[in-house]
């Protein structure tokens, strides 16, 4: 499984270097860039120490969309939990819902915001979870830098996990269940019930492999009868 740190937006370049010394400190290498060039900012690689590798191969997307088009499963980072529907789990759940998908996805995406205002509604509603670090009431919230160590210092026993040889994964199954589910609703008159269809998308970014293919297996047998 691949990790990708995301930063949405970022605005200071030390912000950038941070983040990057802290993937670089607890094992992880995949930055992504979306609408910014503050990793090109020399003030970055000031921060970064010895962690200019990680910024000079970051990859710059235009949209988060674009920067999540091979991503099989997307957790985004927020101070609240404002996406109606969402499943919201602290970062110690985190390390659990991902290490259960250790060996049957690709490609995972953990998605920062703005520094100033984080991720927007239609961005967060781009994610199969949503994820925030539980802070004191009214205490200042944690810069971006200090966001990214705090979550790779919690993901970074991921990386001790043995890969079984003998698995791997199948890209997109959890898009194929999205999509099917989707195809489902439309086919049963349903694809307007705004609260089932969200309701339904938050459910899929909770369930485990077995769940997901016994599922699967159920769309099978319901398309199978509508003759599709």
């Amino acid at each position: 499984m691949q990790l990708h740190i995301i930063l949405v937006s970022p605005a200071r370049p030390e912000n950038v270097g941070a983040a990057a010394r802290a993937m670089k400190t607890m094992g992880f290498a995949s930055l992504r860039i979306v609408d910014s060039q503050a990793h090109l900012q020399p003030e970055a690689g000031w921060v970064a120490h010895g962690s200019a590798e990680i910024l000079q191969n970051a990859q710059h997307f235009a949209t988060l969309e674009a920067a999540l088009a091979d991503v099989d499963f997307t957790i985004a980072t927020t101070a609240r939990s404002r996406a109606k529907f969402h499943y919201y789990c602290t970062p110690q759940e985190l390390e659990t819902q991902l290490a259960e998908r250790q060996n049957w996805v690709n490609n995972v995406a953990l998605v920062f915001g703005r520094e100033d205002s984080g991720l927007t509604n239609e961005e967060l509603e781009l994610a199969d979870l949503l994820t925030g670090v539980p802070m004191v009431a009214d205490y200042p919230s944690l810069n971006l830098g200090q966001a990214v160590m705090v979550f790779c210092y919690q993901l970074s026993s991921l990386n001790q996990i043995a890969q079984k040889q003998a698995i791997q994964a199948e890209a997109g199954q959890l898009n194929a269940l999205r999509d099917r589910v989707s195809r489902l609703l439309v086919n049963l008159g349903s694809q307007d019930d705004q609260k089932l269809t969200d309701w339904l998308h938050q459910r899929l970014g909770v369930l485990e492999q077995r769940d997901a293919a016994m599922l699967h297996t159920l769309l099978h047998d319901i398309e199978k009868k509508f003759g599709h």
